[in-house]
């Protein structure tokens, strides 16, 4: 029999000591991102309302160019050119700068919220991993380690795409201020002791099912941040195109952010990207129940929401492809879906009880 390994109580201690510093340095990355945006609201906007209205006097109709060029004596006529105007949802407008606005002193700001996040990051992931350590086990075994695991991922993600080179920095500020809540969250409401698992989490699936469904959760998250800035970008673009007037700080905030049609596309990509591993999250999940319990599926709490965030997610990307649901229809399909994976992530291990009642709280 292996018995289970005893807690190193120096390496837990260290660990939440960790995980109450990245909250601090997010709090100052908190603060750079808001100082990002305020000195970025002092710069130019209109670039979007200029885009449209230089499309207002466009044709319904498709117009024809032709010239007309003379080659020894003989009329040459150049292919056509024809000039639509861009199909609703799909208008051609420049995207925003980002957060500082293109400002100097916004940027500077940025770049120190990001080396900020940076270093947050850093220290969080060192807790996570120090978490680990002291029980010689994945460091998700209850709410508080998934809790602090899932945001350091989303973090990672969002880290990840800025070294790609993508224009993520508007996610900065809503992800820092997620990522206080959810520390808050889980160092006061769903914190546990570090110990050892009951005995239906000790298998190798742990590190499979859950760390799948983890960053599944963490990209998911940033496709639904992108989601809902494309419902309040593309409200704004819409009150532009229709000759309305937004207020000053709509105007300042929105016209920093990329187009709709961007953001929208960005969202579809990641949510469309990780849904396959959403799907071999709950086929892992089920083998694993079938070793543990001798059965697949059991309609449990845990798995019903699980396969009714895999239904969500499956009727946006359906909706994406059908004609009179793309754009914000689809885009309410997909907040649907990602509510149904917060229930599924905090009232199904809190409220229900169930076999996959692991919250320790």
């Amino acid at each position: 029999m292996i018995l289970a390994a005893a807690t190193n109580e120096g390496l837990a201690q260290m660990s939440n000591t960790l995980v109450y510093s990245s909250m601090a340095v997010y709090t100052l990355a908190f603060l750079a991102h808001i100082a990002e945006w305020v000195f970025g609201s002092r710069s130019k906007v209109g670039r979007t309302a200029a885009a449209l209205t230089g499309k207002a006097g466009a044709a319904a109709a498709p117009a024809v160019t032709v010239q007309v060029k003379k080659a020894g004596g003989t009329a040459v006529l150049d292919r056509p050119k024809v000039v639509t105007r861009a199909a609703a949802g799909t208008r051609e407008v420049p995207d925003g700068p980002g957060a500082a606005g293109g400002t100097v002193k916004g940027d500077l700001y940025g770049r120190i919220a990001i080396s900020l996040t940076v270093l947050a990051f850093a220290v969080q992931a060192s807790g996570v991993v120090t978490r680990a350590l002291s029980v010689q086990r994945a460091p998700w075994g209850n709410m508080y380690e998934f809790s602090t695991t899932f945001s350091a991922v989303a973090v990672g993600v969002y880290l990840a795409f800025l070294l790609a080179g993508k224009n993520v920095r508007w996610i900065g500020l809503p992800l820092v201020t997620t990522v206080l809540l959810d520390l808050g969250m889980a160092t006061t409401m769903l914190y546990t002791e570090s110990d050892q698992l009951v005995p239906a989490l000790d298998s190798y699936w742990l590190w499979i099912h859950v760390s799948t469904a983890i960053f599944c959760g963490a990209v998911l998250y940033l496709g639904a941040v992108a989601t809902l800035l494309y419902l309040f970008r593309d409200s704004y673009e819409n009150k532009l195109a229709n000759g309305g007037e937004p207020g000053g700080f709509a105007r300042s905030v929105l016209e920093r952010l990329p187009a709709a049609a961007t953001l929208d596309k960005f969202a579809y990509r990641v949510n469309a990207a990780i849904f396959p591993l959403w799907t071999f999250t709950i086929i892992a999940g089920a083998i694993w129940a079938g070793d543990a319990w001798g059965r697949y599926w059991g309609w449990d709490a845990k798995e019903v929401w699980s396969f009714i965030t895999w239904v969500g997610y499956a009727a946006y990307l359906h909706a994406r492809a059908t004609a009179g649901w793309k754009g914000r229809k689809a885009a309410y399909i997909a907040l649907i879906a990602f509510a149904c994976f917060l229930f599924n992530y905090y009232g199904v291990n809190i409220f229900v009880s169930s076999k996959h009642s692991y919250a320790g709280v």
